[in-house]
């Protein structure tokens, strides 16, 4: 069984923001973490859990996802993502980013489990950790996609 525990976070929502990731499985242990110029708390959250999938170098793993996320947990065990696929995610936000998770999890046995954010969790706090550090850098990724989104509909 490999773990990935996530967790993402922003400075305003929109703003700077970061994700931060754990994979562990036995005596393997890795981090990852990205940081973006503007974008938002969910697209961080979920994007974390993308990147810790798309680590994975096997298809076919048994994966547990750590999160402190409802938005992504109950998307995904609640079904509601399937909803929002049949209908083209009409009105949803992040697409692409749900897009991509579905890509993704289709390799692996994916499952997850909601942790309590902020209360303590070592690997959750240190996810955050990870995402806040990850936001705060001087070069910035630039998230593409939402800003020409957030563009497109201040024009509106």
């Amino acid at each position: 069984m490999i773990e990935i525990f996530t967790d993402g976070a922003s400075s305003g929502n929109p703003g700077p923001g970061g994700y931060g990731v754990i994979l562990r499985s036995g005596k393997h242990y890795k981090e990852l973490s990205e940081g973006f110029r503007k974008t938002t708390n969910n697209r961080m959250e979920l994007l974390a859990v993308i990147k810790g999938l798309e680590a994975l170098n096997k298809p076919g793993q048994d994966v547990m996802v750590y999160s402190d996320s409802k938005y992504v947990i109950d998307a995904i065990e609640k079904r509601w993502l399937n909803g929002w696929l049949q209908k083209g995610f009409a009105g949803k936000k992040n697409k692409d980013l749900w897009l991509r998770y579905l890509e993704v999890s289709k390799l692996h046995n994916v499952k997850f489990t909601w942790v309590r954010g902020h209360n303590g969790h070592p690997e959750n706090e240190r996810c955050d950790q990870l995402a806040v550090a990850a936001g705060k850098q001087k070069d910035l990724l630039i998230d593409s996609v939402f800003e020409v989104e957030a563009s497109k509909a201040s024009l509106l």
